[in-house]
């Protein structure tokens, strides 16, 4: 905790902590809120000019750069980054428009051999990667707290605990593709960089504390070196609500309606929420309107924006109704590897049940035993798929290929394989 503010440390103002329970005879923190960042708030980069000097002054700079990146989810069409925040000592803290100037390679190139600090490294490193923003090395600080066993990994409920501040995210989930950016989201967007590399050096000795460095380095390795998902099977399919569709007619037009609306939504850089809700596409395929006021005498279909497409809606709900039987869309859903739901295993194969159910001990056993969240200790559908299409021989050897291919890190391999190996060879012989 930082007791006072010194020159060039960000602002800050105690809070108090909430009045303790008189039954219970516990000291609570107290959190001292970020105000402001050290340096005040800096100019945006908007021109290549700008940008030159932000490269320069980060290649001078020493120790590694905290990274955060801003998205406009829920208000734009994809996962587009819209504001680049960096910060590292002897550069101090930029704020980059990637709009404005979108090729940062340069800066990149600058910071070849440098450790980046993330939060939740996986959800911001492909949005960096089309700018041009690829690191050598990264530190994820969300990775690291659940690694560590923290309740709450959100990016303040971390800082909290590590440095007894408190960053304030009221700003989060606003449209980040705003321009121009009002001073008080920049003075967020800033303040979320400030204190990484402190969070980061806490963080990293609490984990060689704990003897987890090693298994945090290669999660931070595996999460950098992600490929990207391949595309979605039928991406449709994941409207919410489509359970209350049965019938492949019904489904036809949640397609139609679901095409139609992405192409919309695509064009005119809106979210597809927001161009057309999920529970609208729902609505209108299980009435099947055969007009547009049909379909606008539909709940769903009031909203101003919603009614003035009406006739493209209308279209796509009868080219829907017009699909030959042929190419209607399976009820069942693609083809796909995955294991069926556990709750079906017990009548399709009692054995892989067995399994599934002893291989689950395991994992909670060791979670516990770990102090880790059970799913960075081996992640859940790769444990299923191993359960449901184990490999020839259920030995530690066997076990270990098996879960090597299914990307399982070295740490959790010498982990889980030898327990696994032992709670299989326990079950009784079919």
């Amino acid at each position: 905790m930082r007791p006072e503010v010194t020159a060039g440390a960000p602002s800050v103002g105690p809070v108090p902590p909430p009045t303790p329970d008189p039954e219970v005879d516990v000291e609570l923190p107290q959190i001292t809120m970020l105000t402001e960042p050290a340096e005040g708030i800096p100019p945006v980069v908007e021109t290549p000019e700008a940008l030159a000097a932000v490269v320069a002054a980060f290649g001078a700079g020493t120790g590694p750069v905290a990274v955060d990146a801003e998205r406009a989810s829920g208000y734009r069409y994809g996962q587009r980054t819209y504001l680049v925040q960096l910060r590292r000592e002897g550069a101090g803290t930029a704020l980059i428009d990637p709009i404005a100037v979108p090729d940062l390679s340069a800066l990149s190139a600058a910071l070849v051999g440098v450790e980046w600090v993330l939060h939740a490294a996986s959800q911001d490193l492909p949005g960096l990667a089309e700018q041009g923003l690829k690191p050598s090395r990264v530190f994820d600080t969300e990775l690291g707290a659940r690694l560590l066993g923290l309740d709450r990994v959100g990016l303040a409920a971390v800082v909290a605990d590590a440095l007894g501040l408190g960053l304030a995210k009221e700003h989060s989930a606003v449209d980040w593709s705003t321009r121009p950016l009002p001073s008080e989201w920049l003075r967020y967007a800033a303040l979320d960089v400030e204190v990484l590399v402190e969070l980061r050096e806490v963080l990293a000795e609490r984990l060689a504390v704990a003897g987890k460095a090693e298994w945090a380095a290669q999660e931070f390795e595996a999460v950098r070196t992600a490929p990207l998902p391949p595309p979605r099977v039928e991406p449709w399919r994941r409207v919410s609500g489509l359970h209350a569709i049965r019938d492949a007619r019904r489904l036809a037009v949640v397609r139609e309606l679901w095409l139609t609306r992405d192409q919309n939504a695509r064009t005119r850089d809106i979210s597809p929420g927001r161009v057309l809700p999920d529970h609208a596409i729902v609505a209108a395929a299980q009435a099947l309107p055969r007009s547009v006021p049909e379909l606008t005498a539909l709940p769903a279909f009031a909203g101003k924006g919603t009614r003035r497409r009406a006739a493209l809606w209308q279209a796509a709900v009868d080219r829907g109704l017009a699909t030959p039987d042929a190419d209607l869309p399976s009820v069942r859903g693609p083809k796909s590897d995955a294991p069926p739901p556990p709750r079906a295993w017990a009548e399709k194969d009692p054995a892989a049940a067995a399994r599934l159910v002893a291989a689950r001990e395991v994992v909670t056993d060791l979670s516990t035993t770990h102090v880790v969240p059970a799913e960075n200790l081996l992640q859940p559908d790769l444990l299923r798929r191993l359960c449901w299409t184990p490999p020839a021989v259920l030995d530690a050897e066997g076990i270990s290929g098996f879960l090597r291919s299914g990307g399982a890190r070295p740490w959790q391999i010498e982990l889980v394989a030898q327990r696994l190996a032992d709670a299989f060879e326990a079950l009784p012989q079919s």
